[in-house]
């Protein structure tokens, strides 16, 4: 027997229908809104609980292609590898669910997500964090509170919930948050960057383009307009799903405490021992040095009395050193390192070391370093990817892609394919730069990140380097965007907001967030949130020390942008237009004309159609400039497509194998263009002048010349001629 419950949430009817499928999970729904349905299910396996003291979970989102009444593209006609749209929304899920399991719940669970029927107008990641805890709630896990998702964008300068896909296009924010009735407990935002016409004087427009930055006042105003859609939201769930709760079944939350005897003697004994240890910067020495302390320790007469093995040593050592770090930064307001709480660690800059590179970009900050390597392409070159509610491919023209290898925290591992958190980190960085890149600006950029060393937020040393990496490649930028990461911690009602934590202040402390943005404001924001619930006021002090912090980093920032050399490897780029009813000439016949041009001087050109827009590239300047004044002659020269002869029917003037008199009007390089006598011109190309060879057009013809022609083909709008002679 099947329970349905429906409610009407921002005037949208949602239905999730329970008991119907998969029946032998934990928790199961069928989620529609719209023509998108959802399913999602969680199972965990009672009888297998692991021995390490966290939970186990897995959460996969997946994107079926018939959801959309098409076959996957490629090769293979089966879906494969998740792209990476469904590796984000896993995460964000994941994110999400997580701080709802209690501490001690050990059992291997998996939520899954599947996308049964897609509807381009519905947020699919919103309907799936909401489906899938529609079916962790009413399952048999020992959960009851609800969590849902929102997603806010700004139109016309007002604030709309759960805005359609197409709304989102004219949205100049992507405010994405997740939480309880009471707690918020992740947020994801960008800004979304646009352009407008400016009066420049009172006959004169310019376009400029917008990164539409986030002050943190309107961005806590955001994210309150936010709360107050969860709250009703949680509300409606939490009444409404009460029907279709499963009974909850018998679970122990294992217990991982150890003896307080052995706590306090750690800490009353070793408690020096202990903070010098915490002062070791890197994670392998820190760690190394803490299980020396366990070590010695565990050898002494007290444990080998007791029978107190070293597992639970160190993590008593592990405990002490937790209170120890939290303590120092909350009463003493100083942390491991020294620093005060608002201290941004050294940072060093170094652009374009990198010989054969088009950019790069050395950023160091403490014990944390990012390599980034930026590279210009074409407007083809970019990366296709097929979306679920869209039948054509799209090509993304901004790529960044971050790389975390083990060496840089110390680990011996090789280096396998891309990990999740990779890719969202990665993503993280792509969201703050791209507002900052002109619109206009056609090309595809790639910008890798090495991470070299890693000790507190990687992902915002990559934002650092990529926006100076951008700026080394002559990538037209509105500004330069720097991202740091804060934390907080709490004890007994104290709290103390860190600026730019470290590995060690992000493992022992309550919140981690990342802020990055330009002097104008936030382009990009990601918070978890390990508290639970965050007063706004207290999340608007932690944003403005941020921007103190960011600020503090853009001035280092300038300083290294003006002492940039421009890379020897950088292709020269001049870009004009033309009228593009020449476009065609310009390529000539099956592209014999442009490339002619590329050969001829050793350089690339792309050609926009429909703008008329011309890029030459290349690394000899004289090359460019001379193909640029080669490509303007030809279409100079030209007719244009909409010109004299628009009105007039060549099919009903002339006739195939018709020979006529005509005069030369204009010289190019691949021909003569030939006045007709019944109105009109004609194409006389360079290879029907003769029988033989002819090198050059002006060795047989001169302006103004009576020529013998012959109709060889004749369309409405174009004929094309040859020499009577031949």
């Amino acid at each position: 027997m099947s329970t349905v419950c429906e409610f009407e949430l921002n005037k949208k009817q949602e239905i999730y229908e329970f008991g119907k499928v998969a029946k032998q999970a934990n928790g199961s729904v069928l989620a529609k809104l719209g023509n998108a349905v959802v399913l999602a299910t969680v199972v965990s396996e009672f009888d297998n609980p692991v021995t390490e003291d966290f939970t186990p979970l897995t959460v996969q989102y997946v994107e079926k292609t018939y959801a959309a009444a098409k076959l996957p593209g490629g090769f293979i006609k089966r879906e494969a590898k998740p792209s990476e749209f469904e590796t984000l929304t896993s995460r964000v899920i994941d994110r999400s669910l997580r701080p709802l399991f209690p501490k001690g719940y050990v059992y291997p669970t998996t939520i899954t997500v599947m996308v049964l029927s897609a509807d381009k107008d519905v947020d699919l990641q919103a309907l799936a964090l909401n489906a899938a805890n529609a079916a962790l709630y009413t399952s048999n896990l020992p959960i009851k509170k609800s969590v849902c998702g929102v997603r806010v964008g700004k139109i016309d300068g007002e604030y709309v919930l759960n805005p359609t896909v197409k709304d989102l296009e004219n949205s100049t924010l992507d405010l994405y948050v997740a939480g309880s009735k009471d707690e918020l407990l992740m947020i994801e935002m960008k800004s979304i960057s646009s352009a407008e016409l400016v009066e420049v004087d009172i006959e004169a427009f310019t376009k400029i383009h917008n990164a539409n930055e986030m002050t943190e006042s309107k961005l806590v105003e955001a994210i309150g307009f936010a709360q107050e859609a969860l709250f009703e939201a949680n509300t409606t769930y939490e009444s409404g799903f009460e029907t279709a709760c499963k009974e909850m079944a018998e679970v122990e939350l294992v217990k991982f405490s150890i003896e307080e005897s052995v706590i306090n003697y750690v800490r009353d004994n070793f408690s020096n021992d202990i903070q010098e240890a915490i002062k070791k910067l890197a994670k392998s020495e820190r760690a190394t040095e803490l299980k020396d302390v366990a070590k010695s320790i565990s050898a002494n007469e007290y444990c080998a009395s007791n029978e107190i093995e070293f597992s639970v040593i160190y993590e008593a050592v592990s405990i002490v050193k937790r209170e120890i770090v939290r303590n120092m930064i909350v009463t003493d307001k100083v942390r491991a390192d020294g620093r005060g709480l608002k201290d941004v660690r050294p940072i060093s800059i170094e652009t374009n070391i990198l010989p054969s590179a088009h950019s790069s970009c050395l950023f160091t900050r403490g014990e944390t370093q990012a390599l980034v390597v930026g590279t210009i392409a074409g407007p083809k070159d970019g990366q296709m990817y097929e979306k679920l509610t869209e039948k054509s491919t799209s090509i993304d023209n901004f790529l960044l892609h971050y790389n975390f290898p083990g060496f840089s925290v110390g680990e011996a591992k090789p280096m396998f394919g891309v990990g999740r958190r990779e890719l969202g980190h990665g993503n993280l960085g792509k969201k703050a730069l791209e507002p900052t890149i002109d619109d206009d600006y056609t090309d595809t950029i790639r910008l890798v990140s090495e991470i070299l060393e890693s000790n507190g937020s990687s992902s915002m040393a990559t934002v650092c380097g990529g926006s100076l990496a951008l700026k080394a490649a002559g990538v037209p930028i509105s500004d330069l965007v720097a991202g740091v990461a804060m934390g907080m911690v709490v004890e007994n009602n104290e709290y103390s907001v860190l600026t730019d934590i470290m590995g060690l202040e992000d493992h022992d402390g309550d919140m981690d967030f990342k802020v990055a943005g330009t002097s104008k404001g936030i382009t990009a924001l990601q918070m978890d949130i390990k508290l639970g619930g965050i007063e706004l006021s207290v999340l608007e002090e932690a944003l403005l020390q941020a921007k103190e912090g960011r600020e503090h980093i853009l001035g280092l920032m300038n300083v290294a942008a003006s002492e940039i050399v421009v890379s020897d490897a950088l292709p020269l780029v001049e870009q004009f237009s033309i009228d593009p009813s020449k476009i065609m000439v310009v390529i000539g016949k099956a592209g014999s004309t442009i490339k002619e041009i590329i050969e001829k001087f050793s350089v690339g050109i792309d050609l926009d159609r429909d703008s008329g827009n011309v890029k030459v590239s290349g690394t000899c300047k004289q090359n460019v400039l001379d193909a640029c004044e080669h490509i303007k002659t030809i279409s100079n020269n030209a007719v244009s497509r909409k010109g004299p002869s628009k009105d007039l029917d060549f099919e009903k003037l002339y006739a195939i194998d018709e020979v006529l008199v005509g005069k030369v009007e204009r010289i190019v390089d691949f021909g003569a263009f030939i006045s007709l006598p019944k109105g009109g011109e004609g194409l006389l190309h360079i290879s029907k002048l003769s029988k033989q060879r002819v090198k050059n057009v002006s060795d047989i013809l001169s302006v103004s010349d009576e020529v013998e022609i012959k109709v060889l083909k004749v369309k409405k709008d174009r004929i094309e001629l040859g020499s009577a002679s031949i």
